[in-house]
């Protein structure tokens, strides 16, 4: 996830042996993870509203499982820094699929009780929310700093050819029998586990195996503390401040705007084949924009990538306000998600290229977990603008909050932001064992 820079791995902190190899498991162990969380993350809801739980609960499941998960994430990354990527990734992904396999077996025997079922999704989110925490910075030990753009956007690929096809094989597993979408999800927790153990490279920064030999008698205090130390790290670099504000901001107005033309398209009477289609159009749009990434990102550099998708995605946001059906909010939407990865790509190869190598997990966990809180504020945000002031208004202040962010990059982007350093060997985790 970084562009320029040393290419010479081990000036980073690499050790990767197969570097063509392992970027293939990783990619395998992303987008098969990806898909199989679309696949159960369509038929949860039903099952839970055809068991005759309210919406009201399944929201709340939802909402609880996923807090958790954040708060749980950061002391997950602590270990995957020491040098236990590997042992981390494989023992959340066999959890997760311990937990979604029982539920499905559950089902298919006609004896799951609610007890099982609440604790195996509860399960699922946390062991997810610490392998995906334990994951980050793994592209930065597999692959030299030159191929961050690319591995990155290929990433990105996968997983919205994840969006695109995992509703679908959801609704089609669901509809065939209500255990097999929880099976499949379960079977690509195993797959990517797999994928994780296969890999040759060492998945542990440079140094840490040396530190984690030693036996550690730090109290809960310091340990919490070195879970703090990627936000931290955060707080202390430009580049990291300039990619937590973009993610986090641009993500939840994102998700708002998703939300906003749900309730839009439902006011009007469309039906969920409309929101399906409009979505599905996105996902592909998506899809594309991230193969693109690379290459427009080598063509206008980093910086006026940024700087133009910030600004190009404001029109088409606003423009969803005078939207009037599927096709319309399908264009347009599709016009935001084309544009995005471009952004993404460049922000991610920064987070990589100016994070140590020995933070890299706290750090991208930290990010996320911010990213992840704007998210979940989001949907309810845009409910309550709707229903105050209508769905066009919704969206026109999202547009608003949109231009903001771009003036707001824009400026940071001419004070050197993007050019900023890296923090250097002081930033590093301190104490780690």
């Amino acid at each position: 996830m970084r562009r320029t820079g040393a290419a010479d791995p081990t000036a980073a902190g690499h050790r990767t042996s197969a570097p063509g190899h392992d970027v293939r498991l990783l990619w395998w162990a992303n987008s098969a993870d990806a898909l199989g969380t679309q696949i159960s993350g369509l038929a949860l809801p039903l099952l839970l509203l055809g068991l005759g739980y309210s919406p009201a609960l399944v929201g709340a499941v939802a909402g609880a499982s996923t807090a958790l998960g954040l708060l749980l994430g950061p002391f997950a990354a602590v270990p995957a820094d020491r040098g236990a990527r590997r042992r981390v990734m494989i023992l959340c992904a066999a959890v997760s699929a311990a937990a979604l396999g029982s539920l499905a077996a559950a089902l298919a025997l006609g004896s799951l009780h609610p007890a099982h079922l609440f604790a195996a999704v509860l399960v699922e989110r946390v062991a997810t929310s610490c392998q995906e925490a334990a994951a980050r910075g793994a592209v930065a030990l597999v692959c030299p700093a030159d191929d961050h753009p690319r591995v990155v956007s290929r990433l990105q690929a996968g997983e919205q050819g994840a969006l695109v096809l995992g509703p679908l094989l959801g609704g089609l597993l669901y509809q065939t029998a209500r255990w097999l979408p929880f099976l499949a999800d379960a079977l690509s927790y195993l797959v990517a586990a797999l994928c994780v153990r296969g890999m040759r490279s060492d998945l542990a920064p440079a140094g840490a195996r040396a530190r984690d030999t030693r036996p550690s008698r730090a109290r809960w205090g310091a340990f919490a503390s070195e879970a703090g130390a990627g936000l931290s790290l955060v707080l202390r670099s430009p580049v990291l401040r300039l990619v937590l504000v973009w993610t986090a901001a641009a993500g939840g107005l994102l998700v708002a705007l998703h939300y906003t033309v749900v309730f839009a398209l439902q006011e009007s009477g469309r039906g969920p084949a409309a929101v399906g289609l409009v979505f599905s159009a996105a996902g592909a749009a998506g899809l594309a924009g991230a193969l693109a990434a690379p290459a427009v990102v080598r063509r206008l550099t980093a910086p006026r990538t940024l700087v133009a998708v910030s600004w190009l995605i404001v029109p088409a946001a606003a423009g969803l306000a005078a939207g009037s059906g599927p096709w319309s909010y399908g264009l347009l939407f599709g016009a935001v998600s084309l544009l995005v990865p471009a952004a993404v790509v460049v922000l991610q190869t920064r987070v990589l290229r100016v994070t140590p190598p020995d933070l890299q997990a706290r750090t991208g966990t930290a990010l996320a977990t911010a990213a992840g809180i704007a998210a979940a504020v989001a949907p309810l945000a845009a409910g309550t603008a709707v229903a105050r002031v209508g769905a066009a208004p919704t969206i026109a202040g999202c547009a608003v909050l949109l231009a903001l962010l771009a003036a707001g990059t824009t400026l940071a982007v001419a004070r050197g932001a993007l050019s900023a350093p890296s923090p250097g060997p002081a930033a590093t985790a301190k104490g780690a064992l």
